[in-house]
Formats: C-alpha cells, sequence, structure tokens
C-alpha cells in the first residue's frame, strides 16, 4: 500500500516577520522526526517573489522555495508574527490568504500575525487573539474584529489567531493534535522539550499574581503531580485542598493564579489529554477508557468530548488510532 502524501504546510513570508516564529513553524513542521513515529510534513517558505531573501530582524533572512501559487495545494497556512506590528503585507500575499481562505485551507496566524490577516479583511465579524500588549492596538484599528483578551488561541471559521510568542508553539502543537492525534503532538513536544497542552489563558501573565511563598507554589506543584497519579479516583476541590494544606477557597484562589484556569477546569483538561492517550494508544473498551481517565462512565467522557473537542471518543478513536499490541492495555504513562 503507498504511503500517504505529507501533511503539507504553507510558511508565508514577506519583509517584516519575526524570526522567533519562523523558527518555531520551522521546528514543529520543518524538522523530520518521523524515526520517532511522528507524520511526515512537507514544510514550504512561500512568497510573492520565490527566489529573493526576506529579510528578517537581526541580520537573519529566510530564503523561500515556493511561490504564492503553492498555497493552493498546501492543507495548511501559517504567517509569522511580526516586529513591527503595524507593518503593511504585500498586495499579492493579502490576495492570496483571502483566496486561500475562501477555498477552506486552514489559516493560522501567530502572535501579530493577526494583524496580517487583518489587513486582509479575514477577521472582520470574527473572534480573534494577539499578544495582550497588542490587544487595544488591533481593537483600534480593527474594529469590526471581536478581540478576545485573554485566550492562548481561539478559532473562528476555520481562522486561528495566537497570543505572543510561547502561545504560537501551543497553537502549532495544537493544529498538529487536531491534524494527526495527541501522540503525534505530544512527540513534536517532547522532542522540543516544551508541553504538548498547556492549560489557561494568557490572563495568567496579565492579571494573576504569582504564589505568595515559594511554600504555596511547592504545595500547589505537588497537589498537581498526585492528580495526575490519581485521574482514576475521584478527586474534589476539597481534597485537593486539604492535600495542599489550604482551605478550598484558598486553593481555588491560589491555583488560579499559578496556572490562568480553575482546579476543576485543568483536571478536566488532564483527564480529557489522559483520555486520548488512551484512545490513541489502546484498544480498551470505552468504559475502560472512561474510568481510567477519572469520568466515571463513558456517558460522562462522551458528553466532555463534545463540549471540549466537538467530537466523540468512538470517531476520535476512528481518526487517530495508533494501538499497539505492547501497549493494549496498559495504563496511562505518566
Amino acid at each position: 500500500m503507498a504511503a500517504a502524501a505529507p501533511y503539507r504546510v504553507a510558511l508565508v513570508a514577506f519583509p517584516g516577520i519575526r524570526a522567533f516564529d519562523v523558527s518555531v513553524i520551522t521546528e514543529v513542521w520543518g524538522t523530520d522526526r518521523t524515526d520517532r513515529g511522528a507524520p511526515a510534513f512537507d514544510l514550504r517558505r512561500v512568497a510573492a517573489d520565490g527566489t529573493t531573501a526576506v529579510p528578517m530582524r537581526g541580520g537573519l533572512s529566510l530564503h523561500p522555495d515556493r511561490t504564492l501559487g503553492w498555497l493552493d495545494r498546501a492543507d495548511l497556512v501559517v504567517i509569522p508574527g511580526l516586529d513591527d506590528h503595524l507593518t503593511p503585507a504585500p498586495a499579492p500575499v493579502l490576495e492570496a490568504l483571502r483566496r486561500t481562505h475562501a477555498r477552506g485551507t486552514t489559516l493560522a496566524a501567530l502572535c501579530g500575525g493577526a494583524f496580517t490577516l487583518a489587513q486582509a479583511g479575514l477577521l472582520d465579524g470574527r473572534r480573534a487573539i494577539t499578544h495582550w500588549n497588542l490587544v487595544d492596538l488591533l481593537r483600534t484599528r480593527h474594529p469590526h474584529i471581536t478581540v478576545v483578551p485573554d485566550a492562548l488561541f481561539i478559532e473562528d471559521d476555520n481562522i486561528w489567531t495566537a497570543a505572543g510568542t510561547a502561545a504560537g508553539i501551543d497553537l502549532c502543537l495544537h493544529l498538529v493534535r487536531l491534524s494527526h492525534g495527541a501522540e503525534a503532538a505530544a512527540t513534536i513536544a517532547r522532542s522540543m522539550v516544551t508541553a504538548p497542552f498547556r492549560t489557561g489563558t494568557q490572563a495568567q501573565f496579565i492579571e494573576h499574581p504569582t504564589p505568595r511563598t515559594d511554600r504555596d507554589a511547592d504545595a500547589l506543584a505537588a497537589v498537581r503531580e498526585h492528580a495526575l497519579c490519581h485521574l482514576h479516583e475521584p478527586l474534589t476541590v476539597a481534597d485537593l485542598a486539604a492535600r495542599a494544606g489550604m482551605s478550598p477557597r484558598s486553593f481555588a484562589r491560589h491555583f488560579t493564579a499559578a496556572t490562568g484556569t480553575t482546579p476543576l477546569r485543568w483536571l478536566l483538561d488532564q483527564r480529557i489529554a489522559a483520555a486520548q492517550k488512551l484512545l490513541e494508544r489502546t484498544d480498551l473498551p470505552m468504559p475502560e477508557v472512561a474510568r481510567q481517565a477519572g469520568f466515571g462512565s463513558e456517558v460522562t467522557m462522551r458528553q466532555h468530548f463534545a463540549s471540549r473537542l466537538a467530537t466523540s471518543p468512538r470517531a476520535y478513536r476512528a481518526a487517530f488510532t495508533t494501538v499497539s499490541e505492547a501497549g493494549s492495555s496498559s495504563p496511562i504513562a505518566r
């Protein structure tokens, strides 16, 4: 049987794009990790002029290998952020992005790349996010966009936008997760020495203070580790607070300050991630997946998959199963 064609990703390049974002996109989709079980990707650097080097800050330059016509073939188009967030994109780039979206191709902008999509008119009437320090500027310059102030990344009409810097990594890994499954994203994340999935919002970096003492931080870290090792057990905020030596109210306040999300939402995120791993790696029956991930019942797990992932556990397994004989009945590896 012929091997599946590599997933085609286009990095849109023009003068003023951020070198960091280019590096993130290249690290996620431009590094061959097929020997570690990761999928094959075909990353192309696309520019209006496919032969002229694109200058970037710091004396760096990017050499495109395709013209904008290659966007017709891409499965995913990624737009890096900008060093100057008001940098005008070339008219051919904006027109190509409009045509690409009209064809139904997924578009993703990292950090200030949202301004490029806004210039193309693709965010008008839609929800979008950018770095927290640029939220007001995006609102002022493009008042027809519904700017979400604190998400790490969001999607609207197959257009993804992300908050600043590290959130671009989060979005790239999330897009891998959507196209190839949680295990593929985890493989790439391990290689990058980063978390495959971060909970919370960028509000944790701009609104919440850090825990008051190192003791509080250590206690919260120990509680999270305990929860990850005991996901299959009933866990309540009161139980976790008692383990941290805090009242439930104080624990919830410190937990949210440290993670940007509530204890219950964090716990649900971990259980969904655990269920995704089991569905991909094992052939366990659904009730056992639900039990090991801590949902209690298949019905509860199905409800959470529907609300958070817009799919069912069975559909997720059908799309992303990677069952191996050696791991067909083993518990979650942590």
